[in-house]
């Protein structure tokens, strides 16, 4: 079916997909309500029909409840499950974003990940990269290693519920992730040729596996860990086609945080070290550039 005066996939993805960052990294924080359509509309210079169905998007991924006749109010973010004493003792709910700016405020940052696209990462980089030219923080070498999908992988999401060909969606996740993964990649690169870092190692290999969850290990001494469920949404295409599906919303998995110390049979080493290994025997037995 076709979503009329939907305003265009490519500006809806635009104000969706940063909607959905600032819905998963606490911007807007759980039971909050949202600007009006008309300020969002106003902000990121999209037409009313543009936010109308970007709202009713958010709604059917369950981030919101739009009732009609009040204003949206968030009802799920990207919440990190946490045991340290810092996330115990704070009164908001702790988000990937703190976590990511706190490992970007060392002098050197080593960042796996495993994940099904690149979307969420991209915008964390772009942040710190931003940060780094303010002259905020100055990190002296960035390595990222991050894991994806083969893209000739089958995968079981997105499907569509009622259509049997499905390489239209397969085709929309391989552009989100290629997208993506080129932005985080010039974000990168740039820091470097600006001699911004002095050391920046960029390395992205594609492994067989379907992601069945999403993984950061931060500075070998983090790990981030949360399942992908699946939902049924409504997936808008570009020329503003949109199809019933199951599909994941990588942003909105929800996470679990470990810390290594330093008693070696701790629960949160013994986590972070068998993460840390599993990362790495794909990395090196299964991925391929």
């Amino acid at each position: 079916m076709t979503a009329k005066g939907s305003g265009g996939g490519g500006e809806f993805r635009r104000v969706a997909e940063a909607l959905r960052l600032r819905l998963a990294d606490g911007t807007y924080p759980l039971g909050a309500f949202l600007p009006s359509q008309q300020e969002l509309a106003q902000e990121f210079g999209a037409s009313r029909e543009t936010l109308q169905h970007v709202i009713r998007e958010l709604g059917n991924e369950g981030w919101i409840d739009n009732r009609r006749g009040s204003r949206a109010r968030v009802v799920k973010c990207g919440r990190v499950q946490s045991s340290t004493p810092k996330a115990t003792r704070s009164r908001r709910p702790l988000t990937l974003g703190p976590l990511i700016s706190e490992a970007f405020e060392q002098p050197e940052i080593t960042l796996d990940v495993y994940t099904l696209t690149s979307e969420s990462l991209d915008a964390h980089i772009r942040l710190q990269a931003e940060r780094i030219r303010t002259g905020s923080i100055a990190p002296r070498r960035i390595a990222l290693r991050m894991l994806l999908p083969s893209e000739s992988l089958p995968l079981p999401y997105p499907r569509a519920k009622h259509d049997r060909d499905n390489g239209r969606l397969r085709h929309r996740l391989r552009h989100i992730t290629r997208r993506h993964s080129e932005s985080l990649c010039e974000a990168l690169r740039e820091l470097e040729r600006e001699q911004l870092v002095p050391s920046v190692e960029l390395k992205i290999r594609h492994a067989p596996l379907t992601p069945a969850f999403k993984l950061y290990v931060i500075n070998g001494v983090e790990a981030l860990h949360g399942p992908y469920e699946v939902i049924e949404r409504t997936i808008v295409l570009d020329g503003g086609e949109t199809i019933d599906a199951y599909d994941v919303l990588g942003l909105g998995a929800r996470l679990t945080h470990h810390v290594k110390d330093a008693d070696p049979n701790s629960p949160g080493s013994a986590f972070v070290e068998s993460m840390q290994a599993w990362f790495d025997s794909v990395w090196d037995l299964l991925a391929e550039e």
